[in-house]
């Protein structure tokens, strides 16, 4: 007795072994881009906290530069920092004073600009910062 010969011996393992392949590089893929979009909403809420307290500390250098009478108005010794926000944030406010005389008149010119940053040191990748500038005339 003698055995006819089969013309497709192992083509169903070597399509099954192409799709397992090629469904587990899918799934790497999306998995991948999962973590990548969960990462880029997070920064987004972040920087938006951020942006928000760089804002708070710039309406706190305005208040303090309006509330000086114009005669002895000046900018604090040093940056001022606020501590103690939701979310570990830190805040610093840096002032620079100018003066000039315009028309007989004496002016002075405040810039303000407040910075704040969270989320870990300068590099890594929930690090956001943000800086918002104003000026005040007295």
């Amino acid at each position: 007795m003698s055995r006819l010969p089969t013309k497709q011996s192992g083509f169903a393992a070597i399509s099954a072994i192409f799709l397992l392949v090629t469904l587990a590089a899918l799934g790497g893929f999306m998995l991948t881009f999962s973590n990548t979009q969960h990462l880029t909403i997070a920064q987004d809420v972040r920087a938006s906290r951020d942006y928000w307290a760089a804002r708070t500390g710039l309406e706190w250098g305005v208040g303090y530069m309006n509330g000086q009478p114009a005669a002895t108005a000046a900018c604090p010794a040093s940056s001022s920092t606020l501590s103690g926000l939701d979310g570990g944030m830190n805040v610093i406010i840096n002032c620079v004073q100018q003066n000039y005389s315009e028309g007989g008149l004496d002016k002075k010119i405040f810039q303000l600009t407040a910075v704040a940053w969270g989320g870990g040191q300068v590099g890594s990748a929930g690090f956001v910062e943000r800086s918002l500038s104003a000026s005040v005339e007295k």
